[in-house]
């Protein structure tokens, strides 16, 4: 029943006794207490009947606070992954038709062009896509670009992404030129800026080319039309994960398409610690063992993902600093930026 409706038959009951009332005190000093009473009945009536035809207050949203996680979580074994991931596969097909599709993250078996993206994925709807730049013995940053349109959506992120590597590769080489001293600390915090500037500049100029970076895809299609995707030449594997309702709450992690074993963040040789010559003395007298290297690095800068950002702390550490992980907690909006 409609609000009017409902306040309309109230209208017709209560008016004519609320009038025969009204009518016995027209004439007395109870009129004006009377009337006020009658005025608080009818806002309360009115309250009660906008609630009740609306259906109630709104519902909280439940889901708030709430990260969903799809793909392989640091130190999980590949094979055993991509064997549960086809059998939720399959089982998803054999159920119940889901009309409006499901979302899943597809893994790729190699890195490819932006060009290279619609004859894996034909027609099916993309999200966005995961992307890095796969340069040797290097941990570069892991980034998550929107990708509605392929491949123009990438390439246009790529090319977001290239300004901004070479922001911070100019940034590093500022920070480089303005640290003063020449102590040993200084001189290694000096070889991390130089790194992280070289670093970026190599991924500007792979982003700038549009470059074979992108080894993960999240798509949303019906069972069977996945059950084809995964079927495709170069796909790795399809994770179904029917459980997303919100892509901006959800954290996808895709095997990199080099693993194989165990998914682990990539070794980065600028940021293993590098013996140094002891600080002992030497003395004459014999000792049971060689007295053990002291290693002294910088501690790596504060890093977005898996690569250093300009943000350092301007004295080093003694600890050598542990190898970050990659993640890809935030998402890529606008700028592309990148997600952990």
């Amino acid at each position: 029943m409609r609000a009017g409706d409902l306040l309309r038959q109230l209208d017709q009951r209560l008016l004519p006794r609320l009038a025969t009332v009204l009518t016995r005190f027209d004439q007395g000093p109870a009129r004006s207490s009377l009337l006020g009473w009658v005025a608080v009945l009818s806002c309360a009536a009115v309250l009660f009947t906008a609630v009740l035809a609306t259906g109630g207050p709104p519902l909280p949203d439940r889901t708030v606070g709430e990260v969903t996680r799809v793909g392989i979580a640091d130190g999980d074994s590949i094979p055993g992954y991509e064997r549960t991931a086809a059998a939720d596969l399959a089982e998803l097909a054999r159920g119940a038709s889901l009309a409006d599709g499901t979302y899943a993250l597809v893994s790729l078996s190699e890195y490819l062009t932006p060009q290279s993206l619609a004859a894996v994925v034909g027609d099916v709807g993309v999200s966005f896509v995961f992307g890095r730049v796969p340069l040797p013995d290097r941990q570069t940053e892991i980034v998550r670009i929107p990708a509605q349109r392929l491949p123009d959506d990438v390439t246009a992120g790529m090319a977001e992404l290239a300004e901004r590597k070479e922001r911070e590769a100019a940034e590093y080489r500022s920070r480089a030129a303005a640290l003063g001293g020449g102590g040993p600390q200084e001189r290694e915090l000096r070889q991390l800026y130089a790194s992280g500037a070289r670093l970026a500049e190599q991924e500007a100029a792979a982003y700038r080319a549009s470059c074979a970076c992108v080894y993960a895809l999240v798509v949303r299609a019906e069972p069977a039309v996945l059950r084809g995707v995964a079927a495709r030449p170069g796909v790795r594997v399809v994770d179904p994960a029917p459980e997303v309702r919100r892509l901006e709450r959800t954290v996808f992690t895709p095997p990199l398409p080099e693993q194989r074993d165990v998914a682990r963040p990539p070794v980065d040789r600028d940021l293993l610690p590098g013996p140094t010559p002891s600080a002992e003395p030497e003395t004459t007298v014999p000792s049971p063992g060689p007295a053990p290297a002291e290693s002294r690095v910088p501690a790596a800068p504060e890093v977005t993902d898996s690569s250093p950002s300009p943000a350092v702390s301007p004295v080093p550490t003694s600890a050598p600093p542990a190898t970050p992980a990659t993640s890809t907690d935030a998402l890529s909006e606008g700028d592309a930026e990148p997600t952990p």
